[in-house]
C-alpha cells in the first residue's frame, strides 16, 4: 500500500509498538463514547425531556441519527441499517489490518481514532438502537448537526490522516 498510507504495511508478523496504541486509542474512543451514550440516555434519560443548556452556546439535544454522516444518506429499515453494519465492519477490519504495521505516530492516532468512533456509532448504536445517538448540539455556534463523541473522534481522525499525508508527502518531496 502506498500513498496517503505509506509503506504502513510490514511485513513482520508481530504487532507494531504504534499499531498496539492504535488498538488502545480504539478501545478508549470506544469506552468514552459508550460512558457518554449510556449517561445521556439512562441517567439524564435525554430522550424522554427537552434540551438541557449546558451554556449559552452548547446544549444536549437528543437526535436519533439514521444517516451516515450528520444524517447524510439517512438508511431508514432494517436493509439499510444491517448495510451500515456490514459496511462498518468492513472499514474497521480494513483499519485493524493497516494498523497491524504503522509506522508514524499521527498515522497511528489517526486510524485509532477513526476505528473507535467506528466502532462506537456505526456498530454498537446501530446493533444495539438501529440508529445512532446524537446529543451535544453547538447550534448557536452556526453549527447544525447534533453530534456524539464517537462523530468527533471520527472527523478528527481524518483530519489527522490527511495532515499525515500531506507531511510525509513533504518528506518525500524534500529528500
Amino acid at each position: 500500500m502506498s500513498g496517503i498510507m505509506g509503506n504502513s504495511l510490514t511485513k513482520s508478523s508481530h504487532l507494531s509498538r504504534l499499531g498496539l496504541m492504535a488498538y488502545a486509542i480504539a478501545a478508549v474512543v470506544v469506552v468514552l463514547d459508550q460512558l457518554s451514550k449510556f449517561w445521556v440516555l439512562r441517567v439524564l434519560n435525554l430522550p424522554h425531556r427537552p434540551s438541557i443548556e449546558v451554556a449559552p452556546f452548547f446544549q444536549l439535544s437528543m437526535v436519533w441519527n439514521q444517516g451516515v454522516s450528520f444524517g447524510l444518506f439517512r438508511a431508514d429499515g432494517e436493509l439499510g441499517r444491517w448495510l451500515i453494519v456490514g459496511f462498518a465492519i468492513v472499514v474497521v477490519s480494513v483499519l485493524a489490518v493497516w494498523a497491524w504495521g504503522l509506522q508514524r505516530r499521527l498515522a497511528a492516532v489517526a486510524v485509532g481514532l477513526i476505528m473507535g468512533g467506528a466502532i462506537g456509532n456505526n456498530l454498537i448504536d446501530r446493533v444495539r438502537f438501529g440508529a445512532v445517538a446524537d446529543f451535544l448540539d453547538f447550534h448557536r455556534l452556526f453549527f447544525p448537526w447534533v453530534f456524539n463523541v464517537a462523530d468527533s473522534a471520527i472527523s478528527v481522525g481524518v483530519a489527522l490522516l490527511l495532515l499525515d499525508g500531506l507531511m510525509h508527502a513533504r518528506e518525500g518531496h524534500q529528500e
